[in-house]
């Protein structure tokens, strides 16, 4: 069974991870920001996927439904930050946000 080599597995993973981490560093809304997060754990994802199809082992896919219940735990409590956010801000800016009080 011929699949993709982990070289090339663990490349487009690493890129999907730095293409998440610019999003976060850059952007200021947080609807792209929980993107960008989503995008750097399905990278992560990617690379435990890889490794387990290169040892033939199916550990990584088993790791991968636990990080898919991780991305969806963090998609529930951001979109309800979202939510919080624009009820109190009317904006989803998240300079606004770094000057909350409490």
């Amino acid at each position: 069974m011929n699949g993709i080599p982990l070289e090339q597995g663990l490349i487009v993973a690493g890129l999907l991870f730095a293409l998440g981490a610019a999003g976060v560093l850059i952007r200021r809304d947080v609807l792209f920001i929980l993107l960008s997060l989503e995008i750097m754990i399905n990278a992560a994802g990617l690379a435990f996927v890889t490794a387990g199809a290169m040892w033939l082992q199916p550990d990584g896919q088993v790791m991968f439904v636990f990080i898919l219940a991780v991305a969806a735990v963090e998609v529930a409590v951001g979109l309800a930050l979202v939510l919080w956010l624009y009820h109190w801000f009317r904006t989803l800016d998240v300079d606004r946000a770094s000057r909350m009080r409490g």
